[in-house]
């Protein structure tokens, strides 16, 4: 999975939007579900660090196993620290690329098994750029 298009995140507005704190279920829906519990601001939920988050769109199906579509928002964090299982943004050679970080076996991997790990002593050049903390994806409409 590649990632392209780079754009830094700026929060400058307070947006709550309402929030039912009830599941939805996907049968007969309950009249009670009406009542909104609380408001819910995307940009403060999302983002911890707003100063250090950038957005990238994903491209390519390496990470369909963790919930990342082709097309996807990524929200990545440079200030998180990355960790063993970490979802990261590296740049491998200048290249940026969308990867599970398996520190213990000094490999990228990709969370599809179409494709083969990338060892990392292998790599001239390796910069991890932020840790993915959330995807958007655009849901599949059947009709």
């Amino acid at each position: 999975m590649k990632v392209f298009h780079l754009a830094k995140s700026e929060v400058a507005s307070y947006l709550p939007l309402p929030f039912f704190t009830s599941q939805v279920a996907a049968g007969f829906p309950s009249p009670a579900d009406d009542y909104i519990e609380n408001g819910l601001d995307l940009n403060e939920y999302l983002i911890r660090h707003p100063s250090s988050t950038y957005f990238v769109r994903a491209s390519g199906d390496s990470m369909t196993g963790c919930g990342i579509q082709d097309g996807a928002l990524l929200i990545v964090d440079r200030a998180a620290s990355p960790r063993q299982g970490s979802i990261v943004i590296a740049a491998i050679d200048g290249e940026l690329t969308c990867k599970i970080l398996d520190i213990r076996n000094k490999q990228l991997l990709a969370a599809n098994p179409a494709y083969s790990p990338i060892p990392i002593a292998e790599m001239s050049e390796l910069n991890i750029e932020g840790v993915v903390l959330h995807a958007v994806n655009s849901l599949c409409m059947p009709w």
